[in-house]
């Protein structure tokens, strides 16, 4: 059965309710998780394990016992900040079968940029690996992890600044350096990979890979799957946690995000002599520090593009990894948190349809709205028990109002189940046939008026 994890989500804005977060179990057993990725047009879910395993997890809950790819042996086992980190599927990934994996190698700690592909059963890879990148690790931690495709088909991989504390080799500042960057690179024009020719230091002094330098370490970053919207969490130093937004299209000309020149908008170590004013690097989007928040690392997630949860739109989703919080930010930078969870949060996912997921150590939560209530329904005296429902509920009607009929209808608006109703202080509906998921129910009067609320089925 499904589990539901209910927090109060504050608003800043007066609403007749107050909009609930709630975390419902979507999948079990993982060990580590870092990354949720989907290939396009795909349901399934595949859950990166840090130790070396990506296992499928299906929409009825089951993962996979067999897993999809196997890389234990090859990718370090230390846990810590170095495994195997990321996982991007190719855009033509239905006719092509290739994936990308970002991991720290076993022999070397090197971050290692690969591609495999799936053999003829949709479910299992194969294991020849093509390595493209191989960027060397002076220390063990700030590997990055993520990399993704853009809306421009080109491979985005974010790179930390090498490790240690405070950049001690000034790395994301120097352009012959692949670490604290954006890199950016073609996997379609040539082998192993290609140049874009709108990469800022293509024919001048400068790695041509580079997109964009001065992160510290952009953990996680992802793209609005509608509009190309490009979202950084770079994650800070001692003080602050900084999150970057950049507009499609996306620029060419060598965006510098300031690290370690500046700790998001604060000065952090200038003394190399080569820093750049702090107006001509980007600014973040919004940030939060430590001290306000009892936070120490950003998790980024996702800008919400789904149509199940409307409380939802204009939102993006990111979490703490030590105050167990998920943050929300609005058109305005605003952050507002939730109360804390049990568990640290280690990445978000996103499905086909732009519905919103997040996982700690071992499970992974779907995240829904479970502000079921509505004013006009309970001031009429109905209610419903229990909500979220298993199999049957009881409609309860406090009021003893004149009832008609019951009916059910899925998002999209379609009538599931019409039962007309007996005038008594309560009546059961059963919906055991239903998926799980969020439904509307509207209930009628004799006098033809209507109530209607949200239901979930667990």
């Amino acid at each position: 059965m499904k589990k539901l994890l209910f927090i109060c989500l504050s608003l800043f804005s007066i609403s007749n309710y107050a909009q609930i977060i709630a975390l419902q179990t979507y999948g079990t057993g993982f060990a580590s998780p870092v990354a949720i990725e989907h290939p396009a047009n795909d349901s399934r879910l595949f859950i990166v394990q840090q130790r070396g395993l990506i296992r499928i997890l299906n929409t009825n809950g089951v993962t996979n016992t067999t897993p999809f790819i196997s890389l234990v042996g090859t990718v370090s086992n230390s846990g810590n900040e170095k495994g195997l980190l990321g996982l991007a599927f190719h855009p033509n990934y239905v006719t092509n079968g290739y994936f990308y994996v970002n991991y720290t190698r076993l022999s070397d700690g090197a971050t290692v940029i690969a591609r495999y592909s799936v053999s003829a059963d949709p479910n299992i890879a194969s294991t020849t690996e093509t390595i493209l990148l191989v960027i060397p690790q002076p220390f063990t931690n700030h590997n990055g992890g993520t990399l993704r495709f853009g809306p421009d088909g080109y491979l985005y991989i974010g790179t930390g600044d090498g490790g240690s504390g405070g950049d001690p080799g000034n790395r994301a500042q120097t352009i012959t350096e692949n670490l604290g960057k954006m890199l950016r690179i073609d996997v379609n024009s040539v082998s192993p990979y290609g140049i874009p020719p709108t990469n800022p230091f293509v024919g001048v002094a400068g790695n041509d890979e580079i997109w964009s330098i001065g992160m510290r370490n952009p953990w996680k970053f992802s793209f609005n799957r509608l509009n190309g919207d490009l979202w950084i969490a770079d994650v800070g130093q001692d003080a602050v946690e900084e999150i970057d937004k950049i507009a499609s299209p996306l620029p060419n000309t060598g965006l510098n995000f300031g690290w370690r020149c500046y700790e998001a908008n604060t000065t952090y170590d200038t003394s190399s002599g080569t820093c750049p004013a702090y107006a001509s690097t980007v600014a973040p989007f919004t940030q939060y520090t430590h001290a306000a928040t009892a936070g120490c690392s950003i998790t980024g997630g996702y800008f919400y593009t789904g149509t199940t949860y409307p409380n939802f739109q204009n939102k993006y989703f990111m979490a703490d990894y030590c105050n167990n919080k998920i943050g929300t930010v609005n058109s305005a930078g605003i952050i507002t948190w939730t109360a804390a969870l049990a568990g640290a949060f280690t990445t978000f996912g996103e499905d086909l349809n732009g519905e919103l997921y997040i996982s700690n150590s071992s499970t992974v939560y779907k995240i829904i709205d479970s502000s079921l209530a509505t004013d006009s329904f309970s001031k009429s005296g109905l209610s419903i028990f229990p909500n979220p429902v298993k199999n049957e509920f009881t409609l309860n009607n406090s009021n003893q109002i004149n009832l008609s009929k019951a009916q059910v209808f899925d998002l999209s608006g379609k009538l599931l189940l019409s039962q007309n109703l007996i005038n008594s202080e309560s009546n059961l509906i059963n919906i055991s046939s239903f998926t799980t998921g969020l439904y509307l129910i509207t209930i009628e009067d004799t006098f033809g008026n209507k109530h209607q609320t949200k239901l979930i089925k667990q």
